[in-house]
């Protein structure tokens, strides 16, 4: 988690993160009633992390690559 907040921008943690933290939240508290913490909290974990990857992945299939100046041959 620490490592989540240190290297993203405040923009992408609002934008981004912020929106598949609440779905997976949303997903866990009306979808995971394991009666134990920790079980209900590893599913969690594993919802954000795979809404993430999933949303990483379309993100990268869907939005065009970016070409910055520096790449370009002279």
């Amino acid at each position: 988690m620490y490592e989540l907040f240190r290297h993203l921008r405040p923009k992408q943690l609002a934008y981004e993160q912020l929106p598949i933290l609440l779905l997976a939240l949303t997903i866990a508290e009306l979808f995971y009633k394991f009666h134990s913490f920790l079980l209900e909290t590893g599913a969690f974990l594993a919802t954000w992390y795979a809404i993430g990857a999933l949303y990483a992945a379309l993100k990268s299939v869907l939005a065009p690559a970016r070409v910055d100046a520096s790449d370009t041959p002279r």
